[in-house]
């Protein structure tokens, strides 16, 4: 009895091993954020909890003010309808309070944009490089190697894959670590954008913008390029497999060698 309770524990904690493995993706119907692992999408999630609740507080009052409008100066109560055009008071508070809404949101708003600008002492370089239509990822400080990152076709799914979201070559990046992340385009604009991360940055050609994560979980995670860059737009996705830093320096290892060829292919090209 002892031993069928245990297998069966150890069944559940498997599910639930391989389930937390999948990190966060989209998923039918989903109408909230995904999960948060990053500080930055910490606090945007946060930003439109208050949002939500201002967004109620002004939709309740605005509907009680129509109905008490509606009741008060309806026509029973008022046959003869006043005159009245203009009132110094309402006039200034139906001025000043949306300004100060406003002020209200953009506060918080804007210690958000600069908390997620740019890590002030990033421990490592990503660099990604949009191209018509695929990924480039360059790690400039692990020994100096780049890979790109194509889309799995439908034809080359296999059982479990997500279509439209697989790739042959994920991302790898280390869990704990303020990552600085570079981000141009080769070609035309493109946006690197990783939901549950709170990252979403314009790849633009000629320019190398700049934004930063720091990833608190391990897992997969699921993004897609989020500027319409031509007909292949829905053909980038972005998979990121955020791992412990000992898997990390483990990965590097082997990608040096795997990738040594799209290296020196780089450094032919730019001579």
């Amino acid at each position: 009895m002892k031993s069928r309770f245990f297998s069966a524990l150890m069944f559940f904690a498997g599910v639930f091993a391989s389930a937390s493995a999948l990190a966060d993706y989209p998923r039918p119907w989903q109408m909230d954020f995904q999960e948060a692992v990053s500080p930055v999408m910490q606090r945007l999630v946060h930003f439109n909890d208050q949002l939500n609740v201002l967004i109620f507080a002004i939709s309740i009052f605005v509907l009680l003010l129509l109905v008490y409008a509606c009741v008060k100066f309806r026509r029973k109560n008022n046959p003869i309808p006043s005159k009245t055009s203009h009132n110094t008071l309402i006039e200034i508070i139906w001025t000043g309070l949306p300004i100060l809404i406003l002020v209200v949101i953009a506060i918080p708003s804007f210690q958000i944009l600069y908390y997620e600008d740019k890590a002030p002492h990033p421990e490592m370089t990503l660099k990604v490089v949009g191209h018509q239509w695929y990924w480039e990822y360059q790690y400039t400080e692990e020994g100096g190697f780049s890979f790109d990152s194509n889309i799995i076709k439908d034809a080359d799914l296999k059982p479990g894959q997500m279509r439209l979201l697989e790739v042959d070559h994920h991302v790898v990046l280390p869990i704990d670590t303020d990552i600085q992340v570079l981000i141009t385009g080769a070609d035309v604009m493109h946006s690197w954008a990783m939901p549950s991360m709170g990252i979403k940055t314009v790849a633009v050609p000629g320019r190398t913008n700049e934004t930063w994560v720091r990833i608190l979980k391990t897992g997969t995670y699921y993004g897609q390029c989020s500027e319409l860059c031509g007909i292949g737009h829905g053909f980038m996705p972005i998979v990121i497999d955020a791992v412990t830093k000992e898997q990390y320096k483990a990965w590097t290892k082997e990608a040096k060698k795997k990738f040594a060829a799209n290296e020196t292919r780089n450094i032919l090209a730019s001579n």
